[in-house]
């Protein structure tokens, strides 16, 4: 069975992005902000840390898009 991509927020995308920082071995202090753990996140893998930091984005393989709420354009 295929995992829903999907939007997530709140509570479930939080847990998510600490689930996937363990995995990857990303630091994780007591206050981080969401946006700056994907950020960090993004980094480990190659990728732009830019979770919520620009107004359009191009990174349409991005697993954090449906979360990101910046306007997707296909360049």
């Amino acid at each position: 069975m295929s995992q829903n991509k999907g939007y997530r927020k709140g509570p479930k995308l939080f847990s998510l992005a600490r689930k996937k920082a363990l995995i990857l071995g990303v630091p994780q202090e007591k206050g981080v902000k969401l946006a700056e753990l994907i950020c960090r996140i993004q980094e480990q893998e190659g990728n732009p840390p830019c979770f919520r930091q620009r107004e359009i984005c191009s990174q349409t393989a991005c697993c954090w898009q449906a979360s990101c709420t910046v306007l997707m354009t296909q360049e």
